[in-house]
């Protein structure tokens, strides 16, 4: 997709560099898939993960700064807590859904995926998409035009 008329420059503290500087790194993406599937507890995610515990701790509490995990005490005598998904956190769910039919389709072996996510509405395996609330249309590359939002900013050059 040819960029439009005036998108041409980077964009400055774009949304997508937003989120990315804050959940784009590895073992974060791989926290929040653990959130979604129930793990709530700090050794859960060490022994799920195989993280080291000095970075599973700063991503957790770099998570919660942001506003995506909630740290909640669950037992006293010693402090115990647990984290739990903020609505922010569960609007990530599809990004999380999406990365993972990617690797499906890209990355399995022959064996095919090695996790499925059945729709419990419909009880057949999820077949997700992204699509348009208004018209429900596939999103996909070639269905969409960029143009500017509302805190959309010219770029800084000697052009703007």
């Amino acid at each position: 997709m040819p960029a439009p008329e005036g998108f041409e420059h980077r964009f400055e503290a774009d949304s997508v560099g937003r989120a990315l500087a804050l959940v784009g790194e590895r073992w974060s993406l791989l926290i929040l898939r653990e959130t979604f599937f129930g793990v709530r507890r700090y050794g859960e995610f060490a022994r799920n993960l195989s993280i080291p515990r000095p970075t599973l701790s700063a991503r957790l509490k770099t998570l919660v700064r942001a506003g995506v995990l909630d740290r909640v005490r669950y037992a006293e005598d010693p402090d115990r807590h647990e984290y739990r998904l903020t609505h922010a956190g569960r609007d990530l769910f599809p990004a999380i859904v999406i990365l993972t039919r990617w690797g499906d389709k890209y990355l399995a072996g022959e064996e095919g995926p090695p996790i499925v996510l059945r729709h419990n509405d419909c009880g057949e395996l999820a077949e997700s998409y992204v699509a348009c609330r208004h018209c429900g249309g596939e999103v996909g590359v070639d269905r969409v035009t960029p143009e500017p939002g509302p805190a959309f900013r010219r770029g800084s050059g000697p052009d703007s």
